[in-house]
């Protein structure tokens, strides 16, 4: 078995989550992993160690899921966000709490679809692919205190918007 190979095995299911977690579709996920392994076999003589493995696929991987919106013409808002509104809105069964947070889902996914690309970066990482502060920062090559401002800006830009609009 090759060092690639063992790769794929390590991280494969990793990466399909995250891309599941993404865009919400098995299916789409499971073609967007292989689109990424096989950009990461092509560039595999590049990776040079600064990062985790994961981290540098997971990098891999939202490109090729943001290719895959682009050539598709299809926006963020067809993202599965809802990992992003259960951050800030939690779940009850009544139905009235149902439609307030389908409300609130829209108003995250307009947002997430304004912010700076800096800002989507780091908050997608973070919170789709459960990286750490330190991993996000080499991926995006900056500091790692960079990626914790960047995230905290981005997570109370969003709590101040949703606090206007929803009165939470």
């Amino acid at each position: 078995m090759n060092s690639f190979e063992m790769l794929y095995r390590a991280y494969y299911d990793r990466v399909y989550a995250f891309l599941h977690r993404l865009c919400g579709d098995r299916a789409l996920a499971e073609d967007l992993a292989q689109e990424t392994f096989l950009q990461a076999y092509t560039s595999f003589h590049r990776f040079r160690g600064e990062c985790e493995v994961f981290t540098w696929l997971a990098s891999i991987g939202k490109h090729v899921y943001f290719k895959y919106l682009k050539r598709n013409k299809l926006h963020l808002d067809s993202a599965n966000l809802d990992l992003v509104v259960n951050t800030y809105y939690t779940q009850n069964a009544d139905p009235e709490e149902y439609v307030h947070k389908k409300y609130v889902e829209k108003a995250v996914r307009a947002m997430v679809k304004e912010i700076p690309k800096k800002y989507r970066d780091v908050v997608l990482l973070r919170i789709y692919a459960e990286l750490p502060f330190s991993q996000i920062a080499l991926a995006l090559k900056i500091s790692e205190n960079s990626a914790k401002v960047i995230f905290f800006r981005a997570k109370k830009k969003m709590m101040e918007v949703l606090k206007d609009e929803f009165a939470m």
